[in-house]
């Protein structure tokens, strides 16, 4: 699904990551940690052509992202579905639609506009809903859900588009505890019954382990662990977490 091989990553004229050598297999979930500044959401949105690779080899779903084109950008996207921190949702638009929206490639814009939807889409709209278990608010505006039904929302508007693989950018920071594992519970659902590879960066190490097959330690630029949770000792759990104000939770 992802390979790296000596991959450092960047903006413009600064490099971020270095030498990233990391192999992602179909159907793993995977916590990405460390502290705030690290390089966390660089490496998870490098798998979206959306930074700068300045060496290695580094491919996703197939696609050499070094030199891929436009072309071949947009059909990597339309097979990976991302979760954002602030839920990225059409606030005036119902829950049903908001999850159509992750249907656009599928669906003609004018009938889109019109809101006018067939009996396949809705199904699939349904099923999706009923899987984030938001069914009960499906026709109510997105403005009036809490944070978590939110967060569900926007998981289903991602598994729309029939994703390979989820990038989840801190998909819980913002949410309270019970919200935060009810979300996390529905991401484990969605990588082990739908089989889509889950890559999750994730602010708090008891979540991480919890949860996720593997875990990615970055640190300073660097990919200071990579391995299964179990395989997380004190010794590695303080060199992933060096500078942060205290372990498993980054600076603010």
């Amino acid at each position: 699904m992802i390979k790296m091989k000596k991959v450092t990553l960047g903006y413009k004229k600064e490099k971020i990551l270095n030498g990233i050598d990391l192999n992602i297999k179909k159907g793993e979930f995977v916590g990405i940690i460390g502290p705030s500044g690290a390089g966390k959401s660089t490496l998870l949105m490098s798998v979206v052509g959306g930074i700068k690779v300045f060496d290695g080899d580094f491919e996703v779903l197939g696609f050499n992202m070094d030199r891929i084109k436009k072309r071949n950008l947009i059909k990597l996207r339309e097979q990976v579905g991302i979760i954002f921190q602030g839920y990225n949702l059409v606030d005036r638009l119902s829950v049903l639609d908001n999850v159509v929206s992750g249907m656009l490639k599928d669906i003609p814009m004018a009938r889109a506009l019109i809101k006018y939807y067939k009996e396949r889409e809705l199904k699939k709209v349904q099923e999706l809903i009923k899987i984030v278990d938001i069914e009960k608010h499906s026709l109510k505006r997105c403005d009036e859900l809490s944070g978590g039904q939110r967060q569900r929302v926007a998981i289903a508007r991602a598994l729309a588009s029939d994703p390979k693989i989820i990038l989840a950018d801190e998909p819980i920071s913002a949410l309270d505890e019970k919200s935060a594992k009810k979300i996390m519970k529905i991401l484990e659902k969605v990588n082990k019954e739908l089989e889509v590879t889950i890559l999750a960066n994730l602010h708090h190490l008891d979540v991480a382990t919890k949860y996720c097959t593997r875990i990615i330690g970055v640190n300073n630029g660097n990919l200071v662990f990579d391995g299964t949770p179990n395989e997380l000792t004190e010794e590695i759990i303080e060199k992933i977490y060096e500078g942060a104000t205290s372990k498993g939770e980054e600076e603010d």
